[in-house]
């Protein structure tokens, strides 16, 4: 039997030369770049803090809403007049 069973032959070199090698490391290269990068873009451009009063600041863009005249109404407003009620519809009357 071991007449029949061939000798492996065995290569044996530095490890940067096997390419298979620098596939298996460069996935958790790029994941460890690609972390850096993430960590300084999110301290380069953090977001800005949220001001104290923005629960007042809210409810004065919505009471300016409200207080705008009826033309400007969004084009929903002016198509689905069938739904709408006649004290809510712009004033599309010619000028």
């Amino acid at each position: 039997m071991s007449q029949n069973v061939k000798k492996l032959e065995t290569r044996s070199g530095p490890w940067w030369k096997y390419g298979h090698v620098w596939l298996v490391l460069s996935g958790p290269a790029i994941v460890v770049v690609a972390g850096i990068l993430t960590a300084v873009i999110a301290a380069r451009g953090a977001d800005p803090i949220v001001d104290a009063d923005y629960y007042q600041k809210g409810v004065n863009i919505n009471e300016q809403l409200r207080s705008q005249d009826k033309s400007y109404a969004p084009a929903n407003a002016v198509r689905n007049h069938a739904a709408t009620p006649d004290a809510d519809l712009p004033n599309l009357a010619p000028k």
